[in-house]
């Protein structure tokens, strides 16, 4: 008998308490989290939280309890709602999030109060909001003294953030220094998840500064990952790592290899009804097709990714699809709609607040239409204007263009851009006060009780 089915037994049990019955949940919706069953660790909540979108029922509960219910619902509405692109989904969680830490620290409760800081980090990492996501990360490891499960949680969910903010030296150095405490973590999908981060970060060290060794590694890291995750019965991450194993083989020149374990990624993922795991596989088939020279497949996968992400929050996921896709149109000679695909990519890798990733989209579009871009379609430029000036430029206009499309509306101009309405409305009033009378007028939103 598994530790989760001797849980949901108890709560046959007719002489629980309603707090009891509570906590025995909670208990039940962790274990299956921590394997990735994310829909059936919601069943486990039963009538405490149903969905996302609907406040959990903790007016009954004591306050340690309630507070635990909240943490349960706000980490699993962050899992959903990346997995299955709902917009909102991660402001949702954060909220739930920060409600729980505010009861757990008013209680004295530090570790469960350090626990949900880990899991609001997350989610501000789902969106592209690095900085953020840094900030309480560095904050509750200052705070964390102890040797213990949830610190090299915390440190590994730094590294993997530092990884894909690309700072990679910075990344190495955190996985380096928490590989000891690793060893003593009897938790397969955090093992997992160390393994293949630490994979990824010497993925990108050993391209940038040629090391053939790290490239070795990072194949021996990926594995021991899928072994993690293979024992933690986790699909979805091992689905990860399948998705990371085809695009080392893309960029080692293997394409056979890499259509392989990308096309398993995938059976994974669509198994798993999720089509933001689908979208970033299909991410990352469109760069093998475009490597192959097959630009009509790499149109149309890159095309059905940037579908999927624009109705979710992963802004920097979304930007590497837009910038795929606008090396596709390019190539086929689609000039006018590559040169959107880039700028809309340039400006929402700076909605996100992912510099590098804002960098690459405009180097690429430089490099892919070459004499093919029309000086006269883009803003005017001075010659002295630095790559944050034409960046926020793109910014502006892609703003500009989704309120025309939007009729003024901030929540659909929003939508349109994949943003949330708190950060579209946050970028107008502190960075283009111009297209203020663009909008229509800010209604008052009432405060949540």
């Amino acid at each position: 008998m598994t530790l989760r089915t001797s849980l949901l037994r108890q709560l046959e049990n007719p002489q629980l308490s309603s707090n009891e019955r509570a906590q025995v949940r909670c208990r039940a919706a962790r274990e299956l989290e921590n394997s990735g069953r994310y829909e059936d660790a919601r069943q486990a909540l039963g009538e405490l939280w149903e969905r996302i979108g609907e406040r959990p029922k903790v007016e009954k509960l004591e306050r340690g309890t309630a507070a635990e219910v909240l943490l349960r619902a706000g980490v699993l509405a962050g899992w959903i709602g990346s997995k299955h692109q709902i917009t909102d989904a991660q402001e949702t969680a954060k909220n739930l999030i920060s409600e729980s830490e505010s009861i757990f620290e008013s209680l004295g409760y530090t570790k469960r109060m350090l626990e949900a800081q880990t899991e609001l980090a997350a989610c501000y990492w789902r969106e592209g909001s690095y900085d953020e996501a840094r900030a309480i990360l560095k904050d509750m490891l200052s705070r964390l003294q102890s040797e213990s499960e949830l610190k090299a949680k915390a440190l590994t969910r730094l590294a993997t953030l530092e990884h894909d903010a690309a700072r990679n030296r910075e990344a190495l150095n955190i996985l380096t220094s928490s590989a000891r405490l690793l060893e003593k973590v009897n938790n397969h999908t955090l093992k997992g998840n160390f393994h293949n981060t630490l994979a990824g970060v010497l993925e990108d060290l050993g391209i940038e500064e040629r090391r053939a060794d790290y490239i070795d590694r990072a194949f021996v890291e990926y594995a021991a990952a899928g072994f993690h995750f293979e024992q933690a019965k986790h699909k979805y991450h091992l689905a990860r790592v399948k998705n990371n194993l085809g695009l080392l083989y893309f960029k080692a020149r293997k394409y056979k290899e890499a259509h392989g374990q990308l096309d398993y990624a995938r059976r994974l993922l669509v198994y798993l009804k999720d089509s933001s795991g689908v979208a970033q596989v299909n991410e990352t088939r469109a760069r093998v097709f475009l490597a192959e020279g097959n630009n009509a497949e790499a149109e149309k996968v890159a095309r059905a990714a940037v579908c999927v992400l624009e109705q979710g929050d992963q802004q920097a996921i979304l930007a590497e699809s837009l910038i795929s896709h606008g090396t596709a149109l390019a190539r086929l000679g689609y000039y006018g709609q590559a040169r959107s695909a880039f700028q809309r990519a340039v400006g929402v890798a700076q909605l996100a607040g992912a510099i590098n990733r804002a960098q690459e989209a405009a180097l690429t579009l430089v490099h892919e239409l070459g004499d093919n871009l029309v000086v006269e379609d883009a803003p005017p430029r001075a010659a002295t204007d630095t790559l944050g000036a034409e960046v926020r430029r793109y910014e502006h206009e892609l703003i500009k263009d989704a309120l025309l499309r939007a009729r003024g509306r901030i929540t659909q101009a929003a939508c349109l851009l994949g943003i949330s309405y708190q950060h579209l409305d946050y970028i107008i009033e502190h960075r283009h006060k111009d297209l203020l009378s663009a909008r229509t007028p800010k209604k008052q939103r009432p405060k949540q009780k």
